[in-house]
């Protein structure tokens, strides 16, 4: 995998690595670095899916998603862990690239949108 010809932009350890079309590999890798140092819970919610605070209800049998107004502090806190890695995704693409995302619920609805963009799917790979 190697750099991009002409690698101007800096390494900052604030900021994640920009994606503005190419070497999506190279770029992938970075990000995942750049998202495991940030919180390796984020990488959960990007591998698997956001954290939904549920419910039972009639007697037991069926889950429904609880309202904002039960949530407490530990489901705020899982729900903030989608918004935190979605925010470092968007922040780390071009506008290109964020026209083909921004229909995206989740952060691993970005992830996947890309990688499916730059990579396929694993049944043309």
């Amino acid at each position: 995998m190697a750099a991009p010809p002409n690698f101007e932009e800096g390494q900052s350890t604030y900021r994640p690595p920009r994606f503005n079309g190419q070497y999506y590999g190279w770029w992938k890798t970075r990000m995942h670095d750049f998202i495991m140092a940030e919180d390796l819970e984020l990488r959960d919610v990007i591998c698997n899916r956001p954290f939904v605070p549920m419910k039972t209800v009639s007697e037991g049998t069926t889950t429904v998603p609880k309202t904002r107004k039960e949530y407490n502090d530990a489901h705020r806190k899982a729900i903030e862990k989608n918004y935190r890695a979605k925010m470092i995704l968007v922040c780390g693409i071009g506008p290109d690239e964020y026209n083909r995302i921004s229909a995206s619920k989740s952060a691993k609805e970005i992830w996947e949108a890309l990688q499916i963009a730059h990579e396929g799917t694993t049944q043309v790979k």
